[in-house]
Parts: structure tokens; sequence; C-alpha cells
């Protein structure tokens, strides 16, 4: 099995090229569109337990103590590392369009139910499931938005999608001063239900399937007509005795020799880099308040973070494409820990840069794994290795509160705090070096 995807032709390898006469931009932006919103979603589940935990733990019908609020957070966390590692899996073997479909539509109408749960345990048990779906979604949009990106095997399109997740992030801040005190907390998961009514029927209609998998699934006439309908371009069809892609079992391949070394680095750095993102968003305004800052500056402090987070997709992905985007990960995770490192010196205005600074290169750290991973695996195991990159980086996404919490609760976090999640981003630049491009 391993040995057919070695010896596979490369025809049946390529990946879709852009014409060199002008593309269809509009069809390919449906695509890349359409997966920005489906991220929007992850970003939205970032911040929407945390918007309204205040309002929970008022919530005297149910009565929910601090311990019961953690574990209903982390149960969205578990799902979503569930749901990773599953669907990512299954996205390799019934198709991106459909999972995007199934796990935006299931995401959506859990979090209906959200706003209506009855009780605790309920509530708990639909956060859990819709973690599930949007687990499965992010590294399914990510395979799709890159086998229809310009720039094969570069990072613009992985970073240009992963803005979506920082803007939905300070959207759903924004939707909670205007909705949670007229109307309670069940509002904000009515507001995350609706976009499903408009997205839905336009992912229908517009998101076609990836001829990349059509390729590997047998249909070529099929990812033809779709390839023209996109401006792309395939290579030759194969030979008629070339082995059937369709029989590579993905998760096998991942743990074979030609893939097991930088299976292992893509994981680890993934799990620091998930670390970093939830850590940071988790505590960092309570850290710089230790750190002797007023509550103002470290409430605006986690703003100018995710304001830096958005910058830095951006040049990330422009100087993946020139430099490859490993040797940039290398260098976001290092410029991550050298920044983390310098908010333990206390200073005035300049604090403000230095925060700026370290959210350009945290945030996009974890992205340029992401874009390394899709670049460096063939079509017929892409999905299932971003869902073992995005599931395995949710256990990081779990331990980085911890680790913020246990600092804080041993009095170390100023200035170990900042030490220990420079550390973090020293080791994710370590573990994303020790991987080899694929040739």
């Amino acid at each position: 099995m391993i040995e057919s995807l070695r010896s596979e032709p490369r025809s049946l390898r390529s990946e879709p090229r852009s014409l060199q006469s002008e593309p269809r931009t509009s069809s390919v932006s449906w695509v890349a569109s359409l997966c920005w919103v489906t991220v929007l979603l992850d970003g939205f589940d970032l911040v929407v337990l945390g918007a309204i935990i205040p309002s929970l733990s008022e919530y005297e019908a149910w009565g929910l103590t601090t311990g019961t609020l953690t574990f209903i957070s982390t149960l969205g966390l578990v799902g979503m590392t569930i749901g990773a590692l599953t669907i990512g899996t299954l996205t390799d073997v019934v198709g991106r369009r459909r999972v995007l479909l199934f796990t935006v539509a299931g995401f959506s109408i859990l979090t209906l139910l959200c706003a209506v749960a009855p009780n605790p345990f309920l509530f708990g048990l639909f956060r859990f499931l819709a973690g599930v779906g949007l687990g499965g979604a992010l590294p399914t949009a990510l395979a799709l938005v890159n086998e229809f990106s310009k720039k094969q095997g570069g990072g613009s399109a992985s970073t240009l999608l992963m803005t979506g997740y920082h803007v939905g992030a300070v959207a759903t801040a924004a939707l909670a001063i205007v909705l949670i005190e007229p109307f309670g907390w069940r509002s904000m998961f009515v507001a995350g239900a609706l976009p499903a009514v408009v997205l839905i029927p336009l992912m229908l209609r517009h998101l076609p399937e990836s001829p990349s998998y059509l390729i590997g699934r047998g249909k070529r006439a099929e990812a033809e007509r779709i390839a023209r309908q996109h401006g792309l371009e395939l290579g030759p069809a194969p030979a008629a005795d070339a082995p059937a892609a369709a029989t590579v079992n993905p998760v096998r391949t991942l743990f074979s020799p030609r893939f097991l070394r930088n299976s292992i680095a893509i994981w680890v750095t993934s799990f620091m880099g998930l670390l970093l993102v939830y850590g940071l968003n988790t505590w960092l305004p309570t850290i710089m308040r230790e750190a002797g800052y007023n509550l103002g500056a470290s409430l605006t402090f986690l703003l100018v973070l995710n304001v830096g987070a958005v910058v830095g997709l951006l040049i990330a992905g422009g100087v993946a494409n020139k430099i490859g985007p490993r040797t940039a990960a290398i260098i976001w995770f290092a410029g991550a820990a050298v920044f983390l490192a310098l908010l333990s010196v206390k200073i005035s205005f300049g604090i403000y840069i230095l925060v700026f600074l370290a959210g350009c290169f945290v945030f996009s750290a974890q992205v340029l794994v992401y874009a390394f991973t899709s670049a460096n695996h063939p079509s017929q195991i892409r999905a299932t290795a971003l869902g073992w990159s995005a599931g395995i980086g949710r256990l990081g996404a779990i331990c980085g509160p911890i680790l913020g919490g246990v600092m804080l609760g041993a009095g170390y976090a100023v200035p170990w705090g900042f030490y220990a999640f420079a550390l973090v981003g020293l080791l994710g630049a370590i573990a994303i070096s020790s991987s080899r491009v694929s040739r």
C-alpha cells in the first residue's frame, strides 16, 4: 500500500497549476471566500465561551461553579481534537466539498441547540459535538483552499485563509458587547448559527470538489471539467496500469518511513504553536496586570496582540512564498520566542510595540506549519495530514491555559511566565527545523 503511493506516476501526484492564460478568478474567489467564512466560525468559537462566562456564572437557574465552567470549556477543545483527527481523515476518503458542507451544517445546528439547552449537561454535550464538527472543518478548508491556490507550495493561501480566524474572534467580542446585556447569553449562540443560513446555500451552488482529490479517486473527467471552470491545468493522464491511489490508507501512510519524520516534527510543532495561541489569549491580560499594568492597558494588550496577528499573517504568507513555509516557520517561531521573552521587560509605551510584534510572530507561526503540511503531502493524504496536525495541536490548546494558570497560581507568572512561553516558541522552532522538504 505504501509502495503504491511511493511509486505512483508523477502525473498522479501533480497538483493543479495555474494556466498561462488569465484564470477565472471569480470562481477561485468563491472557494477562498467560502472557506474564509468557515474559518471565521472557528474564530467565533474561540471567543464565544469566554464572552459569556461572566453571564453563565451568574445564571442562577444553573448554578455553575468555576470547575464546571472549566470542564465545559475543555469539552469543546476535546471535541475539536477528535473532529480534526477523524473528520480530517474522512475528507481524504469522501471528498472536501461534502465534508465541509457536513461540518458547517453540523456545527451550526449544534450551536443553535446551545442557545436552547435546558441544563448544563446538554449544553456541555452540544458544545462537545459542535467542537467535533468545527475541528473537522479547519483542515478541510485548508486543504481545499490550497488546492485551488495559484501558488502551490507557498504560504499565502493558508495565511490569508487564517485571517478569518482572527476577524471572527474580534467580531464575536464586538457582538458580545452589543447582544449579551439586552438579550442574554443565549443570543450569542443564535448569532453564531445564523451564518449557515447564507453560507450553506452558497456552498451548494459555488463550492466545487478539488480536482486533486478527484484525480486521486480516479475521476479524471470530472477533475478536468472543474479545472477548466476554475482556470487550473492538470498534468497528463496516468498510465492505464498505474496503481490505484484509492487503496492508500492515509493514516497508515503518515506513519510510514517516508512521512514519519515530518509527521512527528509537524505534530510537535503544532502542539507548541496552539499552546501559545490559546495560552496567550487566555492569560495575557492577567499576566500583564501581575506585571504592574492597569486593567485597561491589560485588555488593550489583548487587542493589540490580535491586531498583530492579522498583520503577521499577511506578511508571513508573502515571505513563505519566497523562501518556503518551512524556513518561514522556523524564523517565525524563533521570533515569537524572542519577543515573548522581551515582554518580561517593563517599559512604558514601547510595550505595545513588543506585544504587537509578539502577535505578528506567535499566530502566524502555527499557520505556517499548516502551509508546510499542505505543501509537503500529496493530495491523497493532505487533509489527513492537516487534520492530525490540527488535532494534536488542539492538545496544546488545552495545555496552554493550564500552563498559564499554573504559573499564575505559583506566583511565577512575572517574569517566568513570559520565559515559559518563550521556551515553547523555541521548542517549536527546533521541532519544525527537524522536518525536511519533500522533493
